[in-house]
């Protein structure tokens, strides 16, 4: 199955389950200042809540907007009972604690899962691995390579693979070329979140039942995005770039919030 395929199935089954419900979910999206690229993100996010029946909220505060006062909103969103699930949408100016904000927003509403007490997984590993064992990956005793340390995708992918009783090892800058060629020459499934483009290419050896899972979103000198891996290596599954895990990442978006619809039951 696609990854597009996929998504819409989740979607039609998420959406039927919502029309069930006795109110209607409701996501806020907290955004600061007018990023253009923040701006696609959340068109793209309420466009997803739109389709399968979320009430997706946006309040746009001003890039001069004093840190205490947006504190204290996300704090009264915490308290709104209406409010299922808060997401604030990065970056954000430099005189705002990025830190702060992730310890304010309540673990219970945290449905980006960018914290460490946050009751749900990080949108982009959650929506990898949901998509791996809907296609059958069997993740247990398989070798896995995840590529970057990130705090957003490289660290938790990780743990959600080794939760999952892979055997992980985790690449990053400092590896040298000779073991990145040997791990990925070894590995059952490779998850790249490094973001340089076609960095994996034909010259590295992989498993032809390897799984592939390409992160990385770079923007070419032809104005197309292109991932770290070339398109078309000879394995058993490599996600698209685009219309990959982007897809996927947006996708356990809406997964984790009816994950707080359903626990506030």
């Amino acid at each position: 199955m696609t990854i597009k395929e996929y998504v819409a199935a989740r979607k039609a089954a998420l959406k039927e389950e919502i029309a069930s419900l006795p109110k209607v979910p409701t996501l806020s999206i907290i955004t600061v200042g007018h990023n253009p690229a923040s701006e696609a993100y959340v068109r793209g996010k309420k466009k997803d809540a739109a389709e399968i029946g979320i009430n997706a909220v946006q309040t746009l505060f001003e890039e001069n907007i004093a840190e205490e006062e947006l504190l204290s909103f996300i704090r009264k969103q915490n308290d709104d009972p209406a409010i299922d699930g808060i997401i604030v949408q990065l970056p954000v100016p430099k005189h705002i604690s990025v830190e702060k904000i992730n310890l304010t927003v309540s673990p219970a509403k945290d449905v980006d899962g960018f914290t460490a007490l946050s009751q749900f997984d990080p949108c982009t590993p959650k929506g990898i691995i949901n998509y791996l064992t809907a296609e059958g990956f069997p993740f247990r005793g398989k070798n896995a390579v995840v590529l970057g340390r990130s705090e957003i995708v490289g660290k938790p992918m990780a743990r959600l693979l080794l939760e999952r009783d892979c055997n992980v090892v985790q690449l990053h800058s400092k590896t040298t070329e000779e073991d990145k060629r040997f791990y990925m020459k070894h590995a059952d499934l490779i998850v790249s979140a490094i973001g340089r483009m076609f960095l994996w290419d034909a010259s590295y050896e992989f498993k032809p039942t390897a799984y592939l899972v390409d992160v990385g979103i770079n923007r070419g000198e032809d104005g197309h995005l292109h991932g770290d891996f070339v398109p078309n290596l000879p394995v058993a599954l490599q996600t698209p770039v685009p219309g990959g895990v982007g897809l996927l990442t947006r996708l356990a978006l809406l997964e984790n919030l009816m994950e707080a619809v359903r626990k506030e039951k």
